[in-house]
């Protein structure tokens, strides 16, 4: 980043002081004007190929021969006559504006930049609010500017011109603040002249440690927005993969989504929102009670947090029970105090990947809809391992933290196979799922032989016997007792085959408000009663 200013370039462009030292800016805008300028002499920037050429390399790259680079992303943006507006950029520099000056020709896409930094002046520009860094922020930055720029160039420009705004709000590391680096990012564009606009946000975190580090991968993330904002709103899902282009994991995650406006009529957030974890963006995605995609430190930040685990195919009464009662249970822990935990009900993709190799949309939706009918928050993961999820959970909170599970369950989380990759195996699994206040609520389960067998009768290994007391005697486990009517034999997968063969039992076991949804919408399979 540094040294990109002081004069060393990047693939595909000329060092920009050799550019102002053949032909410096001001004179060429004094001999002529500027659009004149840039048709007799292309900005020093530009491929040597010359710029018919270099469109038609990069159609090619687009129809997905080739990744584009992000100085041809940006430089592919300037040679589009048609694109023009407004970049407003608060926090961790104009990287992604900068992008677009540094290629060359920017005079033809940006109107304007800004960035109020000084609080103040933010708050003069786009009204007061309680965070600077939030999604109110980012959506007050698009209002404004898109408002502005059709204020001041509608009417000359409208009819031939495909306007946006791209505006972030951004938080990085500074030599006063060691804290992770993190933003909100959008983009408001018309994917036609005249048309209404579209609108794409996502957050982003920024791993980086260096604070020039994290503005570049910002610069890059910016102009990889804006590219798939244009040339691939019609493939949302290629967008997505293409957020990480130049990008690793190791500097950047991308943990939201949400597309709205008429060039996303067709598209569920949901499913946008389970391709961040499916493509690796990142390993969770979170959805509130109403079907909404949420950014999951807007949720859980401070926050004590219940989880429940599981397939949810369909979810029965036994499964909402287990989490009833444990929520009962934690609402009386002393340092609770009468506070109401976020309450998860965790999906991971090996459970939607249960059907087949691939996860298919109208099951996962199905699952979505029959847990929103209870008004559950859901959360879809990477996660097969209960202490990666605990890891996971304390980047935003230190609060308390519950987990739900059968005694089957609880049984798997106790081989010590399943941690062979760990230098600490089954000790330092278990050190990462119980740190901090944790606790796992265990509820009974009746085995093969129709014993009910608890959290206090369950046999362990030998090797692991004094390790299991340890986590009783201090209550890292507790039992939940069950209902002396529940019928605690009973698997989804039983319930999902009654209800498939037309069994009218399936009913019994299921909650009344999933039922309905079941039968309305003919979910799972079912095609009625025999």
């Amino acid at each position: 980043m540094i040294e990109a200013r002081r004069g060393t370039s990047r693939p595909g462009g000329a060092p920009p002081d050799k550019c102002r030292q053949e032909r410096p800016p001001d004179k060429c805008r004094q001999e002529r004007p500027p659009d004149k300028c840039r048709q007799e002499r292309p900005p020093c920037s530009a491929p040597p190929e010359g710029l018919a050429v270099f469109a038609r390399r990069m159609h090619t790259r687009s129809m997905g021969m080739n990744a584009l680079s992000t100085h041809d992303k940006a430089l592919s943006i300037n040679i589009d006559a048609a694109r023009y507006g407004t970049f407003a950029e608060i926090g961790a520099g104009q990287e992604v504006a900068r992008w677009f000056f540094h290629v060359g020709g920017a005079a033809a896409t940006v109107a304007k930049t800004i960035s109020a930094y000084d609080m103040a002046v933010s708050d003069a520009v786009y009204g007061t609010g309680k965070r600077y860094v939030s999604r109110q922020r980012l959506q007050s930055m698009l209002d404004h500017e898109w408002s502005l720029l059709l204020e001041r160039l509608e009417g000359t420009r409208g009819a031939t011109t495909k306007f946006f705004v791209f505006a972030d709000t951004v938080t990085a590391r500074s030599f006063s603040r060691q804290e992770e680096g993190q933003g909100w990012l959008g983009i408001r564009f018309q994917a036609e002249p005249r048309a209404r606009p579209s609108e794409i946000i996502i957050h982003a975190r920024m791993w980086d440690q260096e604070n020039a580090r994290q503005q570049e991968a910002l610069g890059v993330l910016g102009v990889n927005l804006i590219h798939g904002a244009f040339n691939d709103h019609a493939r949302p899902e290629v967008l997505i993969g293409s957020l990480m282009d130049e990008l690793t994991r190791d500097r950047m995650e991308v943990d939201m989504i949400r597309f709205s406006g008429p060039a996303f009529d067709r598209v569920d957030n949901r499913l946008m929102s389970l391709q961040l974890v499916q493509q690796r963006l990142t390993n969770a995605a979170l959805f509130a009670p109403d079907g909404e995609v949420v950014e999951p430190a807007e949720l859980l930040y401070h926050a004590p947090v219940l989880i429940e685990r599981g397939s949810f195919r369909p979810i029965t009464r036994v499964t909402l029970d287990m989490l009833d009662r444990s929520l009962a249970r934690m609402q009386r822990e002393q340092d609770m105090q009468g506070r109401e935990p976020v309450v998860l009900m965790e999906m991971t993709l090996r459970n939607l990947l249960a059907l087949g190799e691939q996860v298919e949309h109208a099951d996962f939706l199905a699952r979505m809809d029959t847990l929103r009918a209870l008004g559950r928050t859901v959360m879809i993961s990477n996660y097969s391992r209960f202490h990666s999820v605990t890891t996971y959970l304390r980047r935003y909170t230190r609060e308390r933290i519950g987990m739900v599970l059968g005694v089957p369950t609880m049984a798997q989380i106790l081989e010590e196979k399943h941690y062979g990759d760990l230098a600490g195996g089954i000790l330092e699994a278990l050190g990462q799922l119980l740190g901090g206040p944790v606790r796992l609520y265990i509820y009974p389960w009746k085995n093969n032989a129709g014993e009910i067998v608890t959290a206090a009768t369950f046999t362990v290994p030998a090797p692991l016997r004094h390790l299991y007391e340890y986590l009783l005697e201090n209550r890292f486990l507790e039992d939940i007792p069950a209902p002396a009517d529940a019928d605690l034999s009973v698997l989804p997968h039983t319930v999902l085959a009654r209800m498939q063969t037309g069994d009218p039992a399936w009913e019994a076991l299921v909650p009344e408000e999933v039922v309905a949804v079941i039968k309305e919408r003919k979910l799972f399979g079912y095609r009625g009663t025999r």
